[in-house]
This record gives C-alpha cells, sequence and structure tokens, in this order.
C-alpha cells in the first residue's frame, strides 16, 4: 500500500466525512466561480456610454466599432435574402448590419408572434462573426404607417388615422390611438423578449431604433384630429415647461428664438413653430411608452432617427415633429427612455449635421447616409465626429467585385482598412488624439485644416499633374497620434501640407518620413517610402486617388532663423 493510501486509511470515518465535504466544497466554489464569471459575461448587455464627449458602444464589456451598414427597406423580410446579403457583406468587411424588423412581419394575427425570419438572420450573423441593430418598423417609417399589420390598418376605429390640414384621414397613425400604442408596445416587448432569450449570451443583437423617421406629413405639419385639436388647445404639460426652463440656455437655437416661458397654450409659448413642437412632444411621448415596454424585457440601448430638413423645407414637407436637432430639447422631456437620437443624412453638409447632434449631447451614431459619398464621410464621421458607428444606406445593392484602377475607394476598402485598425482607433477616440475631414469636389471650402500634436494638417484634393486640374475624386483623411510627432494618416485623393500649430509656438514644421503601411497578422509593416516625386520632394503628403491606404507621416520642428524675419 502506498504512503498516501496508508494515511487515508488511518483517518476516522468522520475525518473522512470532513475530507469529502471540503473536497465538495472545493468544487462547487470553483463551479460558483466559473457560473458567476460567465454570468457576468451575459450581464454586461450591449451599452452605449457617453463620457468626456465620447460615445462607445460596448459589447461583452468592450468597446466595439460598429463598421455599419443598413439594408434596404425590404431587404430583410425572408431568411432567403439574409443567406444572399450576409455573406457579401462580411467578405467587404461590413461587420455590422441595420435590419429591418417590421411589425407586420412578427405579429401577421393578433396577439400571434412569429420570429422565425428574424431567428434566421441572426444565427446567419452569427456564421459570418456579424452583429445586427434592429430597426423597428412599427407604428411608423418615414412618417407613414405601411409596415404595420392589416388587422391594425382596416380598423380605423380602433387605431385612428391622423388627419390632414384639408379634414383628410392619412396614411399615418395618429400618436392619439391609444391601442396603437398598446399594441406597439405589446408588439415591441414581445420581441425584445424574444431577442433577450435567443441572443442575450451571444449578444449579436446591439443595439434597437424604435420606430423610422417619425413625424407629420402634409400642410401644418401637425395632425387635425379631434383628440389632437383639443390637446393643442390645452396647457402646455408641466413636465416640459419645467424641463424647458431649466434647460434654456442650452435650447436650440430654432426653439429659443420663439420660446415664450410666460406661456399658457402651445401657440402662445411656441410661436410659429408651435404645431411642430407639439407633434414632437406627442410623438416623444408615445414612443417612450414603447421603448420602456421594450427595455423592461430586455434593455438594449435604443434610439430614434430623424429625417432631416433639406433648406427651405417648412414642417411638413419634411415630417414635421421628428428628432432633428430643433425638438431635442422637447424629446429629451418626453422620452427619457431613449439612450440617444441619431441623423439619418442624405443632404451635403454631412459635418453640420454631425457636430449638431454632438452639440446637443448625443454620441454620435449614424445610421443612415448617402452610399455615394460613405467612403469619405466615413472617415470623418470615425475621425472627426467620434462615432461608434457609420452606416451608408441600401449596402444589399454593393456588388461584390474586384476594384477597377481607376474606381473610387469603396466601402469595402475603407472598412478593410477601419478592421485592422478598430482599437486604435477606439483608443485615440478615448484620448481625444483623432481628428478628419472629408472634402467633396462640390465642396464649398477647397481646402481644410485641423490640428493635432501640435501640428496643423491642411488638406486640398489631390490634383493631377498633368493636367493641374482638380481631381473628379472626393478625398478624406483621418488622423491618429501614435507617439511625440507621430501620426497615422488613412485616407484618399488629398495633398496633405504640415505646419506647426501658432497656438504651440511659432517654429517651423518638416517631414522627417513618410511611410505606406499594411497589416500582417495584426502588425503594421513598412511597405513603401514616399520620398522625392512622391513626397513632392518632401514638402507634403501626397495620397493615392483610387485606393485607401494608411501612412506613418513622422514631423519634426526646428526654431524660425530671427535675422530671415
Amino acid at each position: 500500500m502506498r504512503r498516501r493510501e496508508r494515511r487515508f486509511a488511518m483517518l476516522l470515518p468522520f475525518e473522512i466525512l470532513i475530507c469529502l465535504l471540503l473536497a465538495a466544497a472545493m468544487a462547487s466554489a470553483q463551479s460558483a466561480r466559473e457560473n458567476a464569471a460567465s454570468n457576468d459575461a451575459t450581464s454586461k448587455i450591449p451599452t452605449v456610454r457617453f463620457a468626456n464627449g465620447v460615445g462607445q458602444i460596448l459589447v461583452h464589456g468592450k468597446p466595439f466599432l460598429i463598421l455599419g451598414g443598413e439594408l434596404g427597406n425590404s431587404s430583410s423580410g425572408t431568411a432567403a435574402q439574409a443567406d444572399e446579403i450576409l455573406p457579401k457583406l462580411a467578405k467587404m468587411h461590413f461587420n455590422t448590419v441595420l435590419a429591418p424588423v417590421a411589425w407586420a412581419e412578427i405579429e401577421p394575427t393578433e396577439g400571434h408572434f412569429d420570429f422565425s425570419i428574424l431567428d434566421h438572420w441572426i444565427d446567419v450573423a452569427r456564421q459570418h462573426d456579424m452583429h445586427i441593430v434592429i430597426l423597428w418598423f412599427g407604428s411608423w417609417k418615414n412618417a407613414f404607417s405601411e409596415y404595420t399589420p392589416e388587422w391594425v390598418k382596416v380598423d380605423t376605429t380602433r387605431f385612428p388615422r391622423a388627419i390632414s390640414a384639408e379634414g383628410l384621414p392619412t396614411e399615418i397613425l395618429s400618436t392619439f390611438g391609444s391601442e396603437t400604442m398598446r399594441c406597439d408596445s405589446r408588439a415591441f416587448a414581445a420581441l425584445m423578449r424574444h431577442v433577450r432569450e435567443k441572443d442575450a449570451e451571444r449578444q449579436t443583437v446591439l443595439m434597437v431604433q424604435v420606430e423610422n423617421e417619425m413625424g407629420f406629413l402634409g400642410r401644418g405639419g401637425r395632425d387635425r384630429s379631434a383628440a389632437a385639436n383639443q390637446a393643442f388647445e390645452n396647457p402646455v404639460p408641466a413636465t416640459l415647461v419645467q424641463s424647458l426652463k431649466k434647460n434654456r440656455l442650452k435650447m436650440a437655437p430654432e426653439l429659443a428664438a420663439n420660446f415664450n416661458p410666460e406661456g399658457r397654450t402651445w401657440k402662445e409659448m411656441f410661436g410659429a413653430p408651435a404645431d411642430e413642437a407639439f407633434m414632437a412632444w406627442h410623438y416623444g411621448i408615445y414612443v417612450n411608452q414603447v421603448m420602456e415596454a421594450g427595455k423592461k424585457e430586455y434593455a438594449l440601448p435604443m434610439y430614434m432617427n430623424a429625417q432631416l430638413p433639406a433648406p427651405g423645407e417648412r414642417p411638413g414637407d419634411y415630417p414635421s415633429g421628428g428628432p432633428n436637432p430643433y425638438n431635442l430639447d422637447i424629446y429629451r422631456a418626453a422620452a427619457p427612455a431613449a439612450d440617444f437620437y441619431a441623423p439619418d443624412i442624405y443632404w451635403p453638409n454631412f459635418d453640420y449635421w454631425v457636430q449638431r447632434y454632438k452639440a446637443a449631447g448625443n454620441p454620435a451614431f449614424i445610421p443612415e447616409a448617402r452610399l455615394e459619398s460613405g467612403a469619405a464621410n466615413a472617415l470623418y464621421a470615425y475621425g472627426e465626429g467620434l462615432a461608434f458607428g457609420f452606416s451608408p444606406f441600401d449596402v444589399d445593392s454593393l456588388p461584390l467585385v474586384e476594384n477597377k484602377p481607376e474606381a473610387h475607394p469603396t466601402m469595402g476598402d475603407v472598412y478593410g482598412t477601419l478592421s485592422k485598425l478598430s482599437n486604435e482607433i477606439l483608443q485615440a477616440q478615448q484620448e481625444h488624439k483623432i481628428r478628419g475631414l472629408a472634402l467633396h469636389v462640390s465642396s464649398l471650402r477647397p481646402r481644410q485644416t485641423v490640428s493635432l500634436g501640435g501640428y496643423l494638417f491642411q488638406a486640398t484634393l489631390s490634383r493631377s499633374w498633368a493636367s493641374n486640374a482638380l481631381a473628379t475624386n472626393d478625398g478624406a483623411m483621418m488622423i491618429l497620434q501614435t507617439g511625440a510627432n507621430e501620426f497615422y494618416v488613412v485616407g484618399n485623393g488629398l495633398s496633405v501640407t504640415f505646419f506647426r500649430d501658432p497656438d504651440i509656438d511659432d517654429q517651423v514644421a518638416g517631414i522627417a518620413g513618410i511611410e505606406r503601411l499594411s497589416s500582417n497578422n495584426g502588425t503594421w509593416q513598412v511597405v513603401g517610402e514616399l520620398n522625392g516625386d512622391q513626397s513632392d520632394q518632401g514638402r507634403r503628403l501626397l495620397m493615392a486617388a483610387h485606393e485607401m491606404n494608411v501612412y506613418r507621416v513622422k514631423l519634426y520642428s526646428y526654431k524660425r532663423d530671427p535675422a530671415a524675419r
């Protein structure tokens, strides 16, 4: 008998029992620790964190950069579409799709829910290591109510319509339909409960957009139903009045210009924008109810998006009362369940709208943008807007083909590059060591300058040196400071000149070296040096116009010669 066995045999029965109990307790403790670690991982559901002017989404507790794309409105209604679209987008380096889920799809018969199509999308997304942002097309999509179930559409008594200024019913559900709000909330709660049951551990679904570009379309910009007219004549709710008075100094200028805190009715308090302010409050109250019902089941981040007014448009020409920047002060009082608000940007002044939403205290997330200019605007969004996500619209229409030499960089080119820089981008955003800009052929300003790390980066569109004409391509760049006097510059189509920032000192900037980099298994390697003609004799960075590149730029500075002044 071995010594250990003899020793064990000499133990009294009571001592043996104690040993067994201790062993069982240790095993139980280890199992509890493992279960606790697992539960802790799943309890950290995706969360949007906003601190120090930077918004980030945390997935499994870690910052995540959404390289997104929104599908066409009718591109996610079948399981077969997932099999076709998601593998293609994954090959183009998209890591997230924004996919509609229609009320009519999940509740075709009242009280009976079917999530089979959504489940297939989630399963296929997992196969390709992709994530999903759900777009809840409930009561409203682009102002109208065409994605509601048939049993909602046909019963206009139970589910009343908004009434136009001409006294006619519209294809827009009224915010004053209590049954509509109840049923939308019930359906959304069922959706969120199902997502939690299927996906809480894997976290394939990151966020939910609740409704889509809601607002009243039509002359006057307001619902004229009997219930709406009565509410419009009533005093403005005290909750809203108190909130606006408290935050008056931060109020959007368009709202502040007409706000009369001594007024009683909507017209007295808001003047000319009264109709839109009224609709904003009631859309906010309605959607807050829907969000709260969903968050009770699964509290994923939830946001609202807005169709923005074009120059010269009046409320009703665009969806009146939607969460555009003019109305966000009202929405914050009406819809505290919303985590943030986001712009759908199709107008040329992309940078203006990004900054308007940031100034209103929102983390930067662009759920829809024009696909044609997406490659350039993505670099601005992540670099200058500090966005945690960008998403051009209708990405399922992109062809999966090799780029031709004369083609512009595609979203696949941009995302392929940014996917290798995600960690660096997220860290640089947190540390405010990142800048970006985009120049378009149609830009009003042919030259833009940003400052970072003691230097000015002045960009113009690249020129064709043969004709000395401006190139026909857009150009954009994102700059990350990686060390003292060292920067990664990501982009295309720009000529960049470097100056010392005069707010720092009056020295002269010089280029110590420019290298073109390529990522190899997570390590950046030098694949070429830019000297001579490739750097205009050491005077500037000349970015290739037709391809996306990462450059490492090393700068230095020296004192001016006092005698030369």
